[in-house]
């Protein structure tokens, strides 16, 4: 076999191929970032109606967050009650997340249908966040309880054609 000895690639050539991965991540995480900000149950790009996410955890209640205290991840936006919760969220946003992109479990176990929530009927399950539809004499929450694990199950399967 004839092996050709290839030149080293310039300095001007590692340079334009670093750039271009540079450019197509961005590209990359531009798309995920608006397939998310589609997908997540936002109203002009806010999660859960403003009220604060690690409050569920840290207060085991729903509190309304702040808009000077707002934070982006990812294209979402989430605002906080207190420094000491943004900064939570900071370190692990993925822990503070609502599942199913802020939509209401029931409705995605039952149906697989994205419906809105009420933010202050929600249940933590494992260390994750789920938020639920409660209006009209209709507390999804409870019809959760009664079939939890089952429900769960599909709307975890639901939630990932979703994304898919």
């Amino acid at each position: 076999m004839n092996f050709k000895k290839r030149k080293p690639a310039t300095r001007k050539t590692r340079i334009l191929i670093s750039v271009w991965f540079l450019c197509a991540g961005l590209v990359v995480s531009a798309q995920s970032e608006s397939k998310r900000t589609a997908l997540f149950n936002l109203e002009n790009k806010l999660a859960i109606q403003g009220f604060d996410p690690v409050s569920y955890f840290k207060q085991n209640k729903a509190v309304k967050g702040k808009k000077d205290m707002a934070v982006s991840h990812q294209g979402v936006t989430y605002y906080f009650s207190s420094a000491a919760n943004k900064e939570a969220f900071l370190k692990t946003p993925a822990a503070y997340e609502p599942q199913y992109g802020g939509w209401c479990a029931y409705a995605m176990g039952y149906s697989g249908e994205k419906v809105e929530i009420n933010p202050e009927t929600f249940k933590i399950v494992e260390g994750k966040l789920y938020l639920f539809y409660n209006a009209f004499f209709n507390n999804t929450l409870k019809s959760w309880n009664k079939e939890e694990a089952g429900l769960k199950k599909k709307a975890d399967a639901n939630w990932k054609k979703i994304l898919n």
